[in-house]
């Protein structure tokens, strides 16, 4: 069944209402977008529209479908004085086909149909009333001799109803004091705009520097489309009342591998960290979007191997605790002019590239990163190292029995043997959460007290081959 309208203009007008003055985007004189990192956004409208003295329904057409309402204010930038809203109604209800059917049920419409020529000569159009009975899986009319259910033909409408509009739109009900052009802004905050930080980092040969590139990713999901806008992004945690949020898809795209120099201006604002764009740029609608963010090369990293262990360890009397353990591989850097960074860095993804022989950027790992402020350190786990691996096991287990105040007391002994396939040495960090009030009786490499429960140690394993730390150590609790 076609649907079709003899007016396609909607009746906007009340009997005895003030005049509606609908104003789109073409009226823009000015349009900024404040992105935060929660999937909120504070959009400032700019537009310049002639007002009649008096009081006015302003249909503001083409805001987000995601505005909040209670948010909107509208301010007279032109002329203030004199000028106040009485009501405002966001209508966010769109003209749709089917919107259009259910909003007529009950009411008469015209079904047109084409029927042969008796003649021969084309066809031939019948027109007959109906009501609209249903709208439920499938459009039942009621003829005045017949009930139908999706009838052939299609479907005349003398009128769009006032409550359906063809786009999102926020009806102010305000008094111009004056009768002439003037700009209005309107400012709302909205849902359906979001960013995230994403940074491509490419390691030298000898993995002892990075270059580094910050990407913004931005998502529109917001229903409309935002021409020729100041961008601003807001990163930091901003307190907010939780609301129910609607899930948008995000289109993935593909990590850029060059650094880029930085091209937005960065700068403190209250507790956050404001970023600035420094061009215009168009948000277009179901659209994702990535600007330049930073550039910086030969940033100096250092790279660790990891092996952590498990404080149950020192809780009882155990044999063999893992054989072929993993290692895990981190890299880490200063946030600090020094190392050529040194400013304060959105949280996102970090995505680590190192060339291979035939000279082709491979992926080597990812990992995310919180807000980052300058002079603070970026610390990244790419993944477990294939040629390092470890067994560990207690090799003694004696209760010492109550000793005072401090209770029992435990006496273990322990073995980690570590085997390196590489050709070249590696150095090994061993970490060992440690259980109660303890002290190292011996051991085979010296440790430092990383924590009030943590034993530090540092395996240097030579190449195609092992090392074995081996450790006493009294435990009381």
């Amino acid at each position: 069944m076609r649907v079709a309208l003899i007016s396609t203009l909607p009746v906007l007008l009340a009997a005895q209402g003030p005049k509606e003055i609908p104003t789109t985007q073409r009226d823009l004189q000015g349009l900024s977008v404040t992105i935060y990192n929660d999937n909120l956004a504070l959009v400032k409208d700019l537009r310049e529209i002639r007002l009649p003295r008096g009081e006015v329904q302003l249909a503001f057409q083409e805001v987000s479908a995601q505005i909040r309402p209670e948010t909107a204010l509208l301010r007279n930038v032109t002329d203030p004085k004199g000028f106040f809203v009485l009501e405002q109604n966001f209508d966010f209800d769109l003209l749709t086909p089917q919107k259009l059917l259910e909003k007529y049920v009950g009411e008469k419409v015209t079904v047109v149909r084409s029927l042969p020529n008796p003649e021969g000569a084309g066809a031939r159009e019948l027109k007959e009333e109906a009501v609209v009975l249903a709208t439920n899986s499938g459009t039942v009319l009621q003829f005045a001799d017949r009930i139908e259910t999706s009838p052939p033909g299609r479907l005349v409408f003398p009128r769009v109803p006032e409550n359906l509009r063809s786009r999102p739109t926020l009806v102010v009900s305000l008094n111009s004091a004056e009768a002439r052009a003037q700009k209005l802004e309107l400012s709302y905050l909205t849902g359906g705009l979001s960013w995230r930080a994403d940074y491509v980092a490419n390691l030298s040969p000898d993995e002892k520097n990075v270059d580094l590139s910050g990407w913004v990713t931005l998502t529109n999901g917001s229903g409309v489309a935002y021409p020729n806008a100041t961008l601003q992004l807001v990163a930091g945690d901003v307190n907010r009342v939780q609301e129910p949020r609607r899930a948008y898809a995000m289109q993935e795209m593909a990590p850029r591998a060059a650094p880029a120099p930085p091209q937005m201006k960065e700068e403190s604002l209250f507790e956050y960290h404001l970023y600035t764009l420094d061009r215009p740029t168009t948000l277009r609608a179901a659209q994702t979007k990535q600007v330049a963010l930073l550039g910086a090369s030969g940033v100096p990293v250092r790279k660790e191997f990891l092996l952590k262990g498990d404080s149950y360890y020192y809780q009882g009397q155990y044999g063999e605790l893992g054989s072929k353990l993993k290692v895990g591989v981190f890299v880490e850097f200063d946030n600090r002019v020094e190392s050529r960074l040194g400013m304060p860095l959105p949280k996102g993804t970090v995505r680590v590239y190192k060339r291979d022989a035939e000279g082709r950027a491979q992926f080597v790992g990812e990992d995310a990163v919180d807000h980052t402020p300058k002079n603070e350190t970026v610390r990244l786990k790419l993944g477990d190292s294939f040629d390092l691996t470890a067994r560990r096991r207690q090799t003694d287990y004696k209760n010492l029995g109550r000793q005072g105040r401090y209770g029992t007391a435990y006496e273990l002994a322990f073995e980690v043997e570590l085997k390196n396939a590489k050709k070249e040495a590696a150095t090994v960090t061993i970490l060992e959460p440690i259980f109660g009030d303890w002290e190292i009786l011996q051991q085979s490499h010296p440790h430092e007290k990383a924590a009030a429960g943590t034993a530090k140690f540092r395996v240097p394993v030579p190449a195609e081959g092992s090392a074995t730390l081996g450790y006493r150590v009294r435990v009381r609790w």
